[in-house]
């Protein structure tokens, strides 16, 4: 099946498109030659690699942070790039203070949230779901972060932090210990 590119009047077949495009319609789709053709090169100022899209270079920009944040549970001497990164460290359960089990894991950074009351603003009203592991039951709700500028919401506080510094340009911040 063939369509007419809405730029460049071509007539070609749906290979040609990205779903994206071929959805929009007949009259409507651009092939993906005219949809890269509209995105100008954006350079890296610290390395002057080159990207297609600003999310690309956002996620690139990451490589040029220093790693100076210690983990805001353990303190340890491992270091990361970013707050979500070392919150991550936190949730995947490898922090030596969370003993492994990222149910625990979970706990540990919403009761870490939850404590400090300017981070208050970032907790959902949803309701508790329990835990239960061996002889422990944790109680920590399924989407416990909304971001207050979209009210979007989260399953896991690194993923609103990554959120943040993208969408919003703005990085939370933790203090180390409670």
């Amino acid at each position: 099946m063939d369509r007419i590119c809405a730029q460049c009047r071509q007539c070609l077949d749906s290979d040609a498109y990205t779903t994206n495009q071929w959805f929009k319609g007949d009259g409507e789709s651009r092939c993906m030659d005219c949809v890269d053709s509209n995105h100008k090169p954006i350079r890296c100022l610290e390395c002057r690699r080159i990207f297609r899209t600003e999310n690309e270079l956002l996620m690139h920009s990451q490589v040029h942070r220093p790693r100076n944040i210690a983990c805001p549970i353990c303190g340890g001497s491992k270091k990361f790039k970013t707050n979500a990164n070392a919150v991550q460290h936190i949730e995947s359960g490898f922090c030596a203070s969370c003993e492994g089990s990222r149910e625990n894991a979970r706990a540990q950074i919403y009761d870490f949230v939850h404590k400090q009351a300017p981070m208050r603003q970032f907790l959902s009203n949803a309701p508790m779901i329990s835990y239960s592991s061996s002889s422990i039951t944790i109680e920590v709700p399924d989407y416990p972060y909304k971001c207050p500028s979209c009210n979007k919401l989260f399953r896991q506080l690194s993923q609103l932090m990554q959120h943040q510094d993208q969408k919003h340009n703005e990085q939370m911040t933790l203090r180390i210990g409670y």
